[in-house]
């Protein structure tokens, strides 16, 4: 492919006035193709990614990078086992958390959510929860107090807000001399927050942690450890590293054994989408078969005198590799600049169309985000650049070998 004569002729012929006009229609239709796929492809990846971004974030802003937690539910030495925690290097934070499921009522309206009893003076280090608040502070939460912070969903559907009082039910029961009764205990709203999830702003009830020990009759003990790692794509291996540390006296979890699933089904629509996407690359690239067909066809009688001057069959198929690799390699270029540009400023083309045609794409009330995100993964460019080229080379074969094929006899007995 890279002979002198394939180069020279093969880019000669790329860029010479045809007499068959069609033929470099054709040619500009298939380069302009790939270009279209290309910059489809990394557009779509992009913004792709920007959503799967938002989410993560969004779920980082409440769950850990890291749990650790007894093995029997009821950790009474959890001090050892954030001490252990603290000595891994990776380990930027820990802190105690009491969690468990309970009823939340007031007047008429009753719903489930998850109470979680947590340290306002360590959870900083392990979640973000803090910057999510809309009214109040975690700090508002005090041992002894019994205040409550709630999702905004959550108030909403209980219908109250900061300064109400919220009755507080959890699944054990008081034996009295009337009886057993449910632990009960009224808390009052000191703060709403909003992460952007429901299932965290409808779901989700935070106490102090000891009115949650209180509550759940724990004294001492906590659900467990949260922990926030330097590298939240390296949580897997911290929590490996530090079962073994801990030598199975505790049970160790990262962020993604609660989500597995769920980024499980990202990960795949992000694939099959990218597939499907791909497909238009695909067709354009047929395009070339077409132009390199009509091509050999066309130049019969050069292939003749090319291979009557000692041209050896193989390097006239180079020549026609040659021309078709430089359509695929100026569309997949010309696509891989458009659509960096693209991606990169998606929010303020997206801004635009909007405004030009008085259209809303993203409601901020239904998806909790205000602008298109976007995230240019690199690997995701360089996979569709390089996957782009090289279906251009393949598709340039058969007609390229159709060239090899040619007899200069035949080529000119009409000449």
């Amino acid at each position: 492919m890279f002979h002198p004569l394939a180069l020279f002729v093969g880019l000669r012929y790329t860029r010479s006035r045809r007499r068959n006009h069609f033929i470099s229609f054709i040619s500009l239709i298939s380069t302009l193709g790939i270009a279209l796929g290309v910059v489809v492809l990394i557009t779509v990846l992009s913004v792709m990614n920007g959503f799967h971004k938002e989410v993560r974030e969004r779920i980082l802003g409440m769950a850990s990078h890291g749990d650790v937690q007894a093995l029997d539910g009821r950790m009474v030495d959890w001090p050892e086992a954030m001490r252990l925690a603290r000595q891994h290097p990776r380990v930027l934070g820990a802190a105690p958390y009491i969690e468990g499921q309970a009823m939340l009522s007031h007047r008429r309206e009753v719903t489930g959510a998850l109470l979680r009893g947590v340290d306002p003076v360590l959870e900083p280090e392990v979640v973000d929860v803090a910057s999510h608040m809309v009214v109040g502070a975690l700090t508002d939460l005090a041992a002894g107090e019994y205040r409550i912070i709630l999702g905004r969903e959550l108030a909403e559907a209980l219908g109250v807000s900061v300064g109400d009082k919220v009755t507080v039910i959890v699944p054990q029961i008081t034996v009295t001399v009337a009886g057993s009764v449910p632990r009960l205990k009224r808390f009052t709203v000191s703060g709403l927050f909003e992460v952007g999830m429901g299932e965290y702003d409808r779901g989700v009830a935070i106490v102090h942690i000891k009115d949650a020990a209180v509550l759940q009759q724990l004294d001492d003990a906590v659900t467990g450890v949260r922990l926030r790692i330097d590298d939240v794509w390296q949580a897997r291996q911290v929590a490996f590293e530090l079962a073994e540390s801990l030598q199975g006296r505790f049970r160790v979890l990262n962020w993604t054994d609660y989500h597995r699933n769920f980024f499980a089904a990202l990960k795949m629509e992000k694939r099959m989408m990218g597939l499907l996407l791909f497909f238009i690359v695909v067709i354009a690239a047929f395009n070339i078969v077409s132009t390199l067909v009509m091509m050999v066809v066309d130049k019969q009688s050069d292939i003749a005198i090319l291979k009557t001057f000692g041209a050896s069959p193989a390097q006239v198929m180079r020549i026609f590799i040659v021309q078709g690799a430089t359509l695929g390699a100026i569309g997949t270029m010309v696509g891989t600049m458009v659509g960096l540009a693209l991606a990169l400023n998606i929010e303020s083309a997206v801004a635009a169309v909007e405004s030009a045609f008085g259209v809303q794409f993203i409601d901020p009330s239904i998806y909790y985000i205000a602008k298109l995100p976007s995230d240019v993964q690199w690997l995701d460019v360089a996979l569709v650049g390089v996957g782009s080229f090289l279906l251009s080379l393949l598709m340039t074969l058969a007609p390229a070998w159709r060239a090899y094929r040619t007899q200069p006899a035949e080529a000119l007995r009409y000449e």
